[in-house]
């Protein structure tokens, strides 16, 4: 068995570290300068690093603004993974309640990043931002949630991907402009588009028939 004290393991680790403290930079001067200032020099200097060494890693700073893009939609995923884990077996209406508490907070506690996008207006990178969050998610949800569904439940819907994909865009896009809608107009709306307001105690007349 490897050591893992070995040096080839110490220095993928410290390639690693300073990948990330690369994207930090990013997402600091993004967030009190503003995408439109972003800069290799305003990125070395906040890591304390050469220029050379961030050439390593990015060919130029739009790809290192779309790794930190990445970034933080890793974060994301790793909150779907924690609620996905959290769910109880049966407990449809428990696991609605609480993704879309979850998607309101992903939405309105947005972490720094794409906060910036969003304040400089650039509703191109924005809605590519979108693209990319509603991808990667529904991704997940497909390769996790819904075959654990489909293992005890038929399910309703037609082109599952697209479907979660238009789902988690449109909600990601609605909530933004509508921060104040309740977290139940978000429980129904998912529930109606996926066909699964019948395992809810709103319509149980809708539950379909085994």
């Amino acid at each position: 068995m490897a050591d893992v004290h070995t040096p080839a393991h110490r220095e993928r680790h410290t390639h690693d570290h300073r990948r990330e403290e690369i994207l930090h930079a990013v997402i600091s001067v993004c967030s009190e300068e503003g995408i439109s200032r972003l800069s290799v020099s305003g990125i070395t200097e906040r890591v304390g690093c050469t220029r050379s060494l961030f050439y390593h890693y990015f060919p130029n700073k739009e790809a290192a603004l779309e790794a930190a893009l990445d970034y933080t939609i890793d974060a994301f995923i790793e909150r779907l993974r924690a609620w996905n884990a959290s769910r109880v077996r049966g407990d449809i209406e428990g696991a609605l309640d609480s993704i879309s508490v979850l998607l309101r907070s992903m939405v309105l506690e947005t972490p720094d990043l794409p906060k910036s996008i969003a304040a400089d207006g650039d509703a191109v990178l924005y809605s590519a931002f979108v693209h990319r969050v509603a991808e990667r998610c529904a991704r997940y949800m497909c390769e996790s949630t819904v075959i654990d569904f489909a293992r005890y439940h038929e399910i309703l819907i037609d082109h599952v991907f697209e479907t979660f994909y238009v789902l988690i865009s449109g909600l990601i896009l609605y909530i933004r402009e509508h921060p104040t809608v309740k977290t139940t107009v978000i429980k129904d709306i998912i529930a109606s588009t996926l066909h699964i307001e019948g395992y809810t105690s709103k319509y149980p007349e809708r539950r379909p028939e085994r």
